[in-house]
């Protein structure tokens, strides 16, 4: 052979000795590329199903916190009835015996003492019962509240840490 095909053939095997190299090296990056993109994608999709999971639970304690405070009021309610049925029962007997005590009087200053007396009893039971009815209202409404609150505790305290 020539020198000249001889330097042909060097130049060719050269270039395709390149070529080749670049095809390899190509190759080894595209391959890198997508396995990388496959691990991003694979790590992200895990991401996004631990916080779809944590929402669900999330929600799920929310819908557990409403129906306890639902229960919770229930039970208020029921308190709060039976006292309130209580009272005016007994506001009921002793407008009762109060009428007959008032026809047992024997003048009329015997029975406005009487009514004076039963009107101040009958005040200070009012005054006494809304106290009570009052105190009653107050605990129910926070223990209806807790669990509620705790839920918006947890909420905050979720965004805290997204925020971070």
């Amino acid at each position: 052979m020539t020198t000249r095909a001889t330097t042909a053939k060097t130049a060719a095997e050269k270039s395709l000795d390149v070529t080749q190299n670049a095809v390899q090296e190509a190759t080894a990056k595209v391959e890198t590329f997508v396995a990388d993109a496959q691990k991003s994608a694979t790590e992200q999709f895990e991401k996004f199903s631990k916080g779809l999971e944590g929402f669900t639970t999330f929600s799920q304690d929310n819908v557990d916190a409403f129906v306890k405070s639902s229960e919770i009021a229930a039970k208020a309610a029921e308190g709060i009835g039976t006292e309130i049925s209580a009272f005016s029962k007994k506001s009921f007997e002793d407008g009762v015996a109060a009428a007959q005590d008032f026809a047992s009087a024997k003048t009329l200053t015997e029975l406005f003492e009487k009514q004076t007396s039963y009107a101040q009893s009958t005040f200070e039971g009012f005054v006494s019962q809304a106290t009570k009815m009052n105190e009653i209202y107050v605990a129910a409404a926070k223990d209806i509240t807790a669990p509620i609150g705790a839920r918006v505790t947890a909420a905050t305290d979720a965004m805290k840490s997204f925020s971070l």
